[in-house]
């Protein structure tokens, strides 16, 4: 019987038996705790697998600023580390022939048939129609041309601050009426802008199944997957689980914001709303790895999983490099790696991946067989640490 990892319930092996070096991953250990004794965050937790096994799991510092040690079952605020998993739970009602990836978006939400376009004339914001719908497809490549308000400044996206964040405790169904009444900032498949389109694809799961999208995720992935701590918010028995970063950034002095999970939200984010574990992550991000199945459970077939994370972003399209460095470019609901060079940091041509705004972070190589995760609650830092973690596990790749 092969070992298994004692909290994901995955197999396990020892690292050098899966092609890892055991010095590079006490190297990994020791230069984050190093960021942990210069005080950038208060905690995190790193798990590598390999060849199906994981390989290193640690835990290190604090779970909340002067609180306990992290424990190993600790709950972060994955923040958009939530859009692969309801873009998987779209493709699942595709798989199931219930939508296409051509359809209209207004054919589930009407109020988007009219949305226009807003053009920079100036000091003036001019209105125009689109000049074809946006499409499913648009919105799990972020073609959709809506946009984010914290992203820019821009007309576009001070409308977006002015009308969505006065907004609280609002539907899902309300969120799209409002974002659905807002100008688009891009005609659709223009470009790529990261974007509230994956808001907009928990609302379509909620039409097309006839649920909510929370009990959806429950019934199609977490229960059949056994991720039993990820959810839209924290039970009030687990919430001395719940990991907190600082109150301001020890390197930048901005506060530092996360999102309320004490309590279930009105709007289920399906952009940027869950929470989870390491080990929960890990289970849906083997699944992925495993093309689309998990110790005998299947989600999605193999050809979805692959076409999923293929680059869907056609030679036309602007790209925001902020987000997509030179390198990679973006799939249905993560990035993609293209090109073993070019990028910021070391990988393989074939990765998909992606991280949350709290600095959460994954990522699945098929060529070397690996995946990664990364869990912390640092919004300042995230880049900092992703770039870090990145380099020192593929340093640690025999």
């Amino acid at each position: 019987m092969p070992a298994i990892h004692p909290l994901s319930g995955l197999a396990s092996a020892a690292p050098a038996d899966v092609g890892l070096n055991p010095a590079a991953l006490e190297r990994l250990t020791a230069v984050m705790a190093r960021q942990l004794a210069q005080g950038r965050v208060p905690g995190l937790s790193m798990l590598v697998s390999r060849h199906g096994k994981v390989a290193y799991s640690t835990t290190l510092g604090a779970l909340t600023p002067d609180g306990p040690a992290m424990p190993a079952d600790a709950i972060f605020r994955i923040y958009s580390m939530t859009k692969p998993v309801v873009s998987v739970a779209l493709m699942m009602l595709i798989e199931d022939g219930r939508l296409f990836l051509t359809d209209p978006l207004s054919r589930f939400i009407p109020e988007f048939a009219d949305t226009k376009v807003g053009i920079v004339n100036g000091d003036k914001l001019d209105l125009v129609d689109q000049k074809r719908p946006i499409t499913i497809h648009d919105l799990l490549r972020h073609t959709s041309g809506l946009t984010y308000g914290f992203t820019g400044n821009s007309p576009v996206q001070r409308r977006y601050v002015e009308t969505l964040f006065q907004r609280r405790g609002i539907t899902s169904a309300e969120f799209c009426a409002d974002l659905a009444a807002l100008p688009l900032m891009w005609q659709p498949g223009e470009r790529f802008e990261y974007s509230h389109s994956t808001d907009v694809i928990g609302r379509v799961v909620e039409i097309v199944s006839g649920q909510s999208l929370d009990n959806f995720l429950q019934a199609s992935i977490f229960g059949p997957l056994g991720m039993v701590d990820t959810g839209f918010h924290v039970p009030p028995d687990q919430l001395h689980r719940l990991a907190e970063g600082f109150d301001k950034d020890p390197v930048t002095g901005k506060d530092v914001r996360l999102i309320d999970v004490r309590t279930a939200p009105a709007f289920q984010s399906g952009g940027g709303g869950l929470v989870s574990t390491i080990a929960d992550y890990a289970r849906f991000v083997q699944m992925l790895a495993g093309g689309g199945s998990l110790n005998g459970v299947r989600i999605l077939a193999p050809r979805l999983i692959e076409f999923m994370a293929s680059d869907h972003l056609e030679a036309h399209m602007g790209i925001d490099r902020t987000l997509l460095p030179p390198g990679n470019r973006f799939g249905l609901g993560f990035a993609v790696r293209t090109q073993t060079g070019i990028a910021p940091s070391p990988g393989s041509a074939g990765e998909y991946f992606w991280g949350g705004l709290a600095g959460t972070a994954f990522w699945i190589s098929p060529h070397d067989g690996l995946f990664a995760i990364m869990m912390v609650q640092a919004p300042e830092q995230r880049d900092y640490f992703r770039l870090l973690f990145r380099t020192l596990v593929y340093a640690a790749l025999d």
